[in-house]
């Protein structure tokens, strides 16, 4: 299998619709961007064209919403295959997709939906990414979803069963630090314990990403990054070094101007936490 997950430490926009002319037009001060896969996964058209485009002047990430790793029945055949020749034509700088599984017979939810965190899950969830990462003929990211349920079944913790599912496949991690705060809120696990039982060796890129308030916190991606994540993100620079690192923004999309403002605070924080203390 190709050894694809390079040491790559820039910092990108998830590419969106409303910016499609700006990053076609504009020489737009990011390292790379990243797509939704499925929105790409087809044989032509407009929507394509426009990422060939874009491709030429940034690398792109692909990530997926729909593969349902964690699927006990296995990958659907159709996607892999969508994928593949997606990645063929992009020639991608990640391929990443999530922890989760996403429908039953068929129906796809549109959901993330969640895993007990058992020996049998990890056992499907390793199955399946050995299938997909040798279709692809590289190593794939996967992601921590947000969670606003636990299981009593589960044998491990979130970051154990990440750790371990990453040690048998040899995939890398794409840990999204928002959706790490938002579960440690609505589950109630340490922020610090998660960060600390992730392998240094496995990580290889971070999103940032906003949340809706209140008794449950709801990973929206609807408004900008807050302050709590912000500090968890320099922890994790602090942690694992310099990682890729990506803002998304789904909902209320707003100016390319904000987000790129956005991006430079990243960008601050991960520079500030690489000084060496006086």
């Amino acid at each position: 299998m190709k050894q694809t997950l390079a040491n790559f430490t820039g910092f990108g926009l998830g590419l969106r619709r409303p910016h499609y002319r700006e990053f076609l037009e504009v020489d737009v001060a990011v390292d790379f961007v990243e797509v939704i896969s499925e929105n790409f996964m087809i044989d032509g058209g407009q929507p394509l064209v426009t990422l060939e485009k874009v491709r030429e002047r940034w690398p792109v990430a692909l990530h997926g919403v729909s593969m349902s790793i964690g699927s006990v029945p296995g990958l659907n055949p159709d996607h892999l295959s969508r994928l593949k020749r997606l990645v063929r034509r992009i020639e991608p700088l990640f391929v990443s997709d999530h922890l989760c599984w996403t429908g039953l017979d068929g129906h796809n939810t549109h959901d993330l939906l969640p895993l007990p965190f058992t020996e049998e899950a990890l056992a499907v969830v390793c199955r399946n990414i050995d299938r997909a990462q040798k279709a692809l003929g590289r190593e794939m990211l996967f992601e921590n979803p947000s969670s606003y349920v636990s299981f009593p079944e589960s044998a491990l913790t979130e970051w154990e069963f990440l750790a371990e599912m990453s040690r048998r496949t040899g995939c890398g991690l794409l840990l999204d630090v928002n959706n790490i705060y938002v579960s440690a809120c609505n589950n109630g696990f340490d922020v610090d314990d998660f960060l600390s039982g992730i392998p240094v060796q496995s990580m290889c890129q971070i999103h940032l990403a906003g949340h809706t308030p209140g008794d449950i916190l709801i990973d929206t991606h609807d408004r900008e990054v807050c302050d709590a994540v912000w500090s968890l993100y320099a922890s994790a620079v602090r942690r694992f070094g310099p990682v890729a690192t990506m803002i998304e923004r789904d909902d209320n999309i707003p100016a390319l101007a904000e987000l790129l403002a956005e991006l430079d605070i990243a960008r601050k924080i991960a520079a500030d936490v690489g000084k060496p203390v006086a």
